[in-house]
């Protein structure tokens, strides 16, 4: 998997101050997209043990509150992200306690591959549906278009 940005300390994507991963990887490529540069699957940088183990480590660092990881992208439910995606939501999971996991993707979650539906086990806060130009507004609070359905999970 392939990423174009890690934010250790982000307190836009999501509640409270969060660590946010910007994977790269979208066949959805919505027209009016704000992260275009995300599109293809070998944008950015290389997904490694080593960022995976920094996120956990930035999740669990005392001296920065953080509530929980943020997925965005590209999108983290991308076919060829699926493997790294679930590998990092369950070690959040398992390794950082209290800590939450929001996740956008353009797929609907009616229409999730099983492997799909096995890492949003794992996540808080699922926004799904590709952005659309003409459904834009921006007083929507965590989604850019209103086509756009935010699940809330108790986990």
């Amino acid at each position: 998997m392939y990423y174009s940005a890690y934010h250790q300390v982000d307190v836009v994507n999501g509640t409270g101050t969060r660590c946010t991963l910007f994977v790269s990887g979208c066949e959805h490529q919505c027209r009016g997209c704000y992260n275009q540069k995300t599109w293809r699957s070998d944008a950015g940088h290389f997904f490694t043990e080593a960022l995976e183990k920094a996120i956990i480590d930035d999740l669990n660092d005392p001296r920065i509150r953080r509530k929980g990881l943020s997925l965005s992208g590209g999108d983290s439910l991308y076919p060829a992200n699926l493997f790294a995606i679930l590998k990092l939501v369950k070690r959040v999971k398992t390794e950082c306690e209290g800590k939450d996991i929001w996740l956008w993707s353009g797929y609907k979650m009616a229409a999730l591959s099983p492997k799909q539906k096995e890492i949003i086990a794992f996540v808080d806060v699922f926004i799904d549906g590709k952005f659309e130009q003409a459904l834009a507004d921006p007083s929507l609070k965590w989604r850019g278009s209103s086509n756009q359905v935010i699940y809330y999970f108790n986990r």
